[in-house]
């Protein structure tokens, strides 16, 4: 670990660098991510640090915990590599992390993958996210073309988790304030109300899974964009940690594909 900084009240930013990051590259995709590591508390791992041969020689239950996290940005000259990591306080497991990681501490993690990014010949894009989804979307901001125009919704907790973004694009970012209201609430009310312009739009749509779907039924059946022109999935789901969630990902996403393209 290089460097630890609160951007927000509720995000932290981390800078990872080293001798490990040699054969690392996250240049392609503006969804690049990689999967955090966490060691079991008292199980002793090879050294170095193996995933695969933890696996073949380690029980399931002793295997690290994986959380997953968008590459905010990566700096290929000083093979630097920043995530952001919300943190809401003791409960989970990467956030207490972060809030308590200091420079010099070892990472482990693997990746990257990543398939997303803008596409010059698009008419216009749209960007929609929580704050999961936010590095992937401050990533797209940077790397829009310039003069391209952009509607982009960012729903946040308050005005306090508002960030400076970036953009050579002509980007209108609107920023979405929970304010105790459910997640995903007011990012389906600005979506849904938004005044489409004219054309085809390129667009990333991410965050609490149940409001991704009303926007994925909105914008594939009600506004007839084309599936490939939309990268849209769940990053999290209310009521269940990440394992829970990445167990279940699958089969819930075929539901929600069946019911909605009447497959």
């Amino acid at each position: 670990m290089r460097s630890v900084e609160r951007v927000t009240p509720h995000m932290i930013r981390l800078v990872v660098g080293g001798p490990g990051l040699g054969d690392f590259s996250a240049d392609q995709y503006t969804d690049h991510y990689i999967k955090l590591l966490f060691p079991v508390a008292g199980v002793a791992y090879p050294e170095p640090f193996d995933l695969q041969q933890i696996r073949e020689q380690l029980p399931r239950d002793k295997w690290p915990s994986m959380r997953t996290y968008t590459v905010r940005r990566w700096d290929a000259g000083n093979r630097e590599l920043t995530i952001d990591v919300v943190h809401h306080g003791d409960e989970g497991l990467a956030g207490p992390w972060a809030a308590q990681v200091q420079p010099g501490d070892d990472v482990h993690f693997t990746g990257p993958g990543g398939g997303y990014a803008p596409d010059p010949d698009a008419d216009w894009h749209l960007l929609a996210g929580d704050e999961s989804a936010l590095p992937a979307i401050a990533a797209f901001l940077e790397r829009l073309p310039a003069g391209a125009p952009a509607h982009v919704f960012i729903e946040v907790s308050g005005p306090g988790e508002e960030q400076m973004l970036e953009t050579s694009g002509d980007a209108s970012v609107t920023w979405l304030h929970r304010d105790g209201s459910p997640p995903g609430d007011a990012l389906v009310r600005a979506v849904t109300g938004l005044e489409f312009p004219s054309g085809t739009p390129q667009a990333f749509v991410h965050g609490e899974a149940g409001s991704v779907k009303e926007l994925r039924r909105f914008l594939l059946r009600e506004r007839g964009v084309p599936r490939d022109r939309v990268s849209i999935s769940g990053y999290w789901r209310l009521g269940q940690d990440e394992d829970g969630w990445q167990a279940g990902k699958r089969e819930w996403n075929r539901q929600v594909e069946e019911e909605q393209d009447g497959g």
